[in-house]
């Protein structure tokens, strides 16, 4: 597609054609004067251009509003998602056109090549569909729509603009979070490799007695009930509610690393939304604290119906620190918000086994009191970097750098596990569906 300089610049010679037809025929006419033997076939020529230029300036500019634009978008945007824009166009003139478009779409998507070329039937209707992915949260300033018409002539083309401005945010990924709702409401979360787990025994939540019928589970009998009531009663068991799930967001340094466009920061947020929705749908209580030198935003732990719209805007809200996360202050900010025992998700990051031995001490005294899953990423570049094949010394000494950063993210695992503190190693792109798939193990054995 051509760029968006390109066709200014074709626009501007299309429009400046008939002055330098007028030009030339005037020194057509001057040399024709002085040098007869030219003769008349290029004056001809241009005569019959300037004729053209003519008629096709009268049907571009006898109409005032000649064609009509519109962009349809999205009240707000998902971060990580393609999300779906059109333009609606309608031509009034009486005649088939051929429309350049130009969306001035936002700096942040760093693209200059948003240009679609459309016919047009007379009194026709086209919408044409296009798909923007931001990478970054914040608000996203659209522009004009800029259209360049041309007639079955072609000569001339005639500009149209219409201020379509607005301003639209970007909030973490909302589009990700009700796909897998629905897949948890209709039981399909396997579907996108979310594991099926066989619930472990009884809930320990006891709901009533109620009479035995064909099916049940006879290890569930209350002989005591059925002595009195002479028909078989069993003990009915309700799924246990209400437990507290926080997500913790490291949003310090370490989590500005980027992944195909998006910060760890970012997936972990897209990973916090999903993870939240899932466990107030499973009737679970979720909550969030967001830390890096110091404390981003507390959430306490609800299941009120507003619960999952503050924790969306809190997120929204949060940007990468560029100071090392305080532990000392995780800590205690999780012993004064949760009060009871509690599943605690840490998303974080360790480049190196030092970096990991620093918080130790705070991630015990955590986990003395909760469940805590401390869960970091897996560095997917390092991996490639050793499957290539080295061809010279620099690249063995690259790879040999690169399995060692590999084999210590497996030894931070190892260390953890030795202190009691279970783990997630996730790739950036498989980490909604690990975390899904522990939180649901977790809910399946009630661990927590």
């Amino acid at each position: 597609m051509r760029s968006l300089f390109n066709q200014f610049y074709l626009n501007l010679f299309l429009q400046n054609r008939l002055f330098a037809g007028l030009g030339g025929v005037s020194l057509l006419f001057t040399f024709s004067f002085f040098f007869p033997w030219l003769g008349v076939i290029p004056l001809v020529s241009f005569v019959t251009l300037l004729g053209l230029i003519a008629i096709d300036l009268l049907l571009l500019y006898r109409i005032q509003n000649g064609i009509f634009a519109r962009r349809h978008s999205p009240d707000r945007l998902s971060n990580g998602d393609d999300n779906d824009f059109g333009i609606h166009t309608e031509n009034f003139y009486p005649f088939s056109i051929h429309v350049g478009i130009i969306d001035e779409i936002p700096f942040q998507f760093q693209q200059r090549n948003i240009w679609f070329d459309v016919k047009l039937k007379p009194r026709e209707i086209k919408v044409i569909s296009y798909q923007l992915r931001p990478v970054k949260r914040g608000e996203y300033d659209f522009g004009r729509i800029l259209l360049y018409v041309r007639s079955p002539i072609g000569l001339i083309s005639r500009r149209y603009q219409f201020d379509d401005s607005e301003i639209l945010p970007v909030y973490p990924s909302f589009l990700q979070m009700r796909r897998y709702e629905l897949m948890a409401i209709s039981n399909r979360l396997s579907e996108t490799g979310i594991k099926k787990l066989r619930r472990l025994g009884h809930s320990m939540e006891f709901e009533h007695i109620r009479t035995y019928v064909s099916g049940d589970d006879q290890r569930s009998v209350n002989w005591k009930a059925t002595a009195r009531k002479g028909d078989l009663m069993i003990n009915s068991y309700t799924d246990e509610k209400s437990q507290h799930v926080y997500c913790i967001v490291d949003k310090s340094r370490s989590m500005k690393m980027p992944f195909e466009g998006l910060s760890l920061l970012d997936y972990a947020i897209n990973a916090s939304l999903v993870l939240s929705n899932i466990a107030l749908i499973k009737e679970d209580k979720a909550g969030l604290i967001t830390i890096s030198e110091k404390i981003g935003a507390i959430v306490p732990a609800d299941r009120r119906p507003a619960q999952l719209n503050k924790i969306l805007e809190v997120l929204y809200r949060e940007k990468t620190r560029y100071l090392e996360i305080n532990m000392e202050l995780l800590y205690s900010t999780v012993r004064t918000t949760a009060k009871q025992r509690s599943l605690l998700l840490f998303f974080t990051n360790f480049e190196s086994l030092s970096a990991m031995e620093r918080q130790l001490p705070f991630l015990k005294r955590i986990a003395k009191f909760h469940l805590l899953f401390v869960i970091f990423f897996e560095n997917t570049e390092l991996q490639k970097l050793k499957e290539e094949p080295a061809r010279n010394i620099e690249e063995i000494y690259i790879q040999t750098i690169a399995a060692k950063f590999a084999h210590e993210k497996k030894q931070i695992v190892k260390e953890l596990a030795r202190h009691g503190i279970q783990t997630i190693l996730s790739t950036p792109q498989q980490l909604t569906v690990n975390t899904i798939n522990k939180y649901l193990e977790l809910k399946a054995r009630q661990s927590f």
